[in-house]
């Protein structure tokens, strides 16, 4: 029970951590390519650091997103020929497909590690902000086996524990709230016009 617990909480916390770094990847670039918007128009001046970083937090959020959706389950996937196969169809090639993808995924973790291998050997480092580029490669193995992690919990999810992925792209439950919700207010409205 208590690893259970623990299990549960850490990745708790991972979602929680990823979410917020997606969340700060995108607001620090969208404001530095405000930021460098307003000094180019309004100043007639450029900073050049701003490019590079706006350019280093983009990659981020993109790497780190990808991971996310894995999360939710959120990435495009070709699926409606499996609607005309019985349901175990659909699932076995899914485990086939999200295999591939864990083949890919510790590819490129291992293929990333060695070209930051090579950059330690031999450093490289950004042009406009100086820092070394390894620090900024290690992104990849990171978040290619984060995303891993994510494929595999998605699967133990749905095909162990039998629980169903929400789709996050379906607004109907939000509708239906937001119907309900209206219905309650005009109640609310004509027992307040009926009291006065």
């Amino acid at each position: 029970m208590a690893l259970s617990s623990i299990l549960k909480s850490s990745i708790t916390v991972l979602d929680n951590i990823e979410g917020y770094l997606c969340k700060f990847f995108l607001s620090f670039f969208v404001i530095l390519l405000f930021f460098q918007v307003i000094m180019r128009t309004v100043f007639q001046n450029s900073l050049a650091w701003s490019e590079e970083a706006s350019r280093f937090a983009f990659v981020w959020f993109s790497f780190l997103g990808a991971s996310y959706a894995a999360r939710l389950g959120a990435h495009n996937r070709v699926t409606f020929q499996f609607k005309l196969f019985p349901k175990i169809v659909g699932n076995v090639s899914q485990l086939i497909a999200d295999g591939i993808w864990l083949i890919f995924n510790a590819i490129m973790t291992v293929k990333s590690i060695e070209v930051i291998r090579d950059m330690m050997e031999y450093p490289f480092y950004s042009p406009a902000l100086d820092i070394p580029m390894q620090y900024v490669y290690m992104l990849f193995p990171f978040t290619f086996t984060l995303m891993s992690v994510r494929i595999i919990q998605v699967n133990i999810l749905k095909h162990i524990l039998k629980r169903e992925i929400v789709d996050v792209d379906d607004i109907s439950s939000d509708i239906e709230d937001i119907k309900r919700d209206m219905r309650i207010d005009s109640r609310d409205d004509m027992d307040e016009g009926r009291v006065s």
